[in-house]
C-alpha cells in the first residue's frame, strides 16, 4: 500500500508540475500573440504608389543641411571629381564656375550641366539645399 500512495503522490506531484509548465509556457506564447506584436510582424515593408497621386519624390523631406546633402547627393562625383565635377574645397576647379556668379552656379546644379544631372540626382531637394550643399563644397576656399 506504501508504494501505491508514494506512486500517487508522485503522479499527483509530476501533474500538478506539468500543469504549471504549461500555464507559464501559455503565458509568453500570449504576449507573442499581443496585437501590437502581431501587428509588428505583420506590417508592409514598402509603400505602394498610386497614378495621379503626388509620389515621395515630388513631396519634401525638410531642410536638410548642406553637409547632408552633399554626403548623400554629391560626394560620389564631387570628392573624386569623376567626369570634371569640381571637387569638395579644391579653389582651381570651382575658380572658373565661382567667376560666373553663384546664381549661375546654383543654376547649373539645379537644372543641370554638361555630366551634372538636375539636383545631382537629388529630386526632392530644395533649391535652398542644393545652395546649402554648394556652400558646403566652397566653405573652406
Amino acid at each position: 500500500m506504501k508504494v501505491m500512495n508514494s506512486f500517487f503522490v508522485k503522479s499527483v506531484l509530476g501533474t500538478l508540475s506539468l500543469l504549471f509548465a504549461l500555464s507559464v509556457s501559455a503565458a509568453s506564447v500570449q504576449d507573442d500573440m499581443s496585437r501590437e506584436a502581431i501587428a509588428e510582424r505583420i506590417k508592409p515593408i514598402g509603400k505602394h504608389y498610386v497614378a495621379g497621386k503626388s509620389s515621395a519624390a515630388e513631396e519634401s523631406s525638410g531642410p536638410r543641411s548642406g553637409e547632408q546633402v552633399y554626403n548623400k547627393y554629391c560626394t560620389a562625383c564631387h570628392t573624386s571629381g569623376v567626369m570634371g565635377a569640381p571637387k569638395i574645397n579644391n579653389a582651381a576647379d570651382w575658380e572658373d564656375r565661382l567667376a560666373q556668379g553663384m546664381d549661375t552656379v546654383l543654376k547649373h546644379a539645379v537644372e543641370g550641366f554638361n555630366a551634372m544631372p538636375p539636383k545631382g540626382t537629388c529630386s526632392d531637394c530644395s533649391e535652398e539645399e542644393i545652395q546649402a550643399a554648394i556652400d558646403y563644397m566652397i566653405e573652406d576656399i
